[in-house]
């Protein structure tokens, strides 16, 4: 299984499009957004997604009931960060803000843990933690409109300019 990570996307309506486009065609299931979507309208902008959707709340999520709301309305699910769940039997931590990274990469709870915020990409290996950070979605800080992509049957991810 193909996992799609994405993180602030900060309404880049653009940006979305060639992600979403690039997930498609490459054949992601799922895509996890790491926060930061900022207005509802950028929400609906992942309609087009052949993927199953799932986020957390970034910092810079405002109307927060609009967004859930059109959430719902595309069947997409969003979490207070962190949030923890679970695929392929490894367990996944999924945050916007990476408080405490350290310390959870050091406890090796995680199989993998996802955060956005920085702005900046990350593919680690610590001990059996793997540690991704998409970057930037909306490029609007380092010019790179980047994603990643793990493959959830031998967990190797990679960074994509999109």
């Amino acid at each position: 299984m193909k996992l799609g990570i994405i993180a602030d996307t900060h309404d880049n309506l653009e940006a979305i499009a060639q992600a979403v486009e690039y997930f498609n065609r490459t054949g992601v299931e799922q895509v996890i957004h790491a926060g930061d979507f900022v207005a509802p309208f950028a929400l609906e902008a992942f309609r087009e997604l052949k993927a199953s959707f799932m986020g957390v709340w970034g910092n810079n999520d405002g109307e927060r009931i609009m967004l859930y709301n059109e959430a719902c309305e595309w069947g997409f699910a969003l979490h207070n960060s962190p949030h923890q769940f679970s695929l392929n039997g490894k367990k996944i931590l999924l945050m916007h803000e990476p408080y405490e990274l350290e310390a959870l990469i050091k406890s090796q709870c995680y199989d993998l843990i996802v955060y956005g915020h920085l702005h900046r990409t990350e593919l680690s290996r610590v001990g059996s933690t793997l540690v991704i950070s998409p970057g930037e979605c909306c490029g609007c800080l380092t010019r790179q409109r980047t994603v990643a992509v793990l493959n959830s049957d031998n967990w190797e991810g990679q960074i994509v300019e999109i």
